[in-house]
């Protein structure tokens, strides 16, 4: 699995394949343990062996204590970050425009209908994807235009979902 790291303003590629990780190319054999009952994870790293207390902040957000220092950092799997840059999640928000299906799947639902005014982190269609249920949600404010699918439709990926239009002020 890969995930993107960001800890102080850079970014890291980690990939984790059984007891091995690559951090940016380079190749470090790893185990972790959870110590039960504490926030304290056991982690042999290369030739290193940290205590690492983690606390979760929001959905993608942690915040790590090891060797008296305090880092917080964010953590998003390649998957998610694929249907961030598809549905426009993570870029700048813009006024309208579509929002589209990430990856195949079926609509399982349907928030919001044509004329509604939605905020931003609203939520418009729920889309199941390889057993996941996947909310895609407004990335600014915006008036739904036109809802392209309803509940049971399967869609491909990129196909229309909902379209949204600027609010008249």
């Amino acid at each position: 699995m890969r995930y993107h790291v960001t800890l102080r303003s850079r970014t890291y590629v980690i990939d984790v394949d059984g007891g091995s990780v690559t951090v940016d190319g380079e190749r470090l054999e790893s185990h972790w343990a959870a110590i039960p009952g504490t926030p304290l994870v056991h982690l042999l790293l290369g030739k290193e062996s940290w205590t690492v207390a983690c606390q979760q902040l929001e959905a993608r957000r942690w915040a790590l204590g090891a060797a008296g220092e305090r880092l917080e950092v964010e953590v998003q799997d390649d998957r998610s970050k694929q249907i961030e840059a598809l549905t426009g999640r993570g870029r700048k928000a813009t006024v309208g425009g579509v929002v589209k299906a990430p990856m195949p799947g079926l609509v399982v639902r349907v928030e919001v209908k044509v004329g509604q005014q939605v905020q931003p982190g609203a939520g418009l269609v729920v889309v199941e994807a390889m057993k996941m249920e996947n909310e895609l949600r407004a990335q600014a404010r915006g008036v739904v235009e036109q809802v392209h699918v309803k509940a049971g439709d399967r869609v491909e990926k990129g196909a229309p979902l909902v379209t949204l239009t600027q609010p008249q002020s």
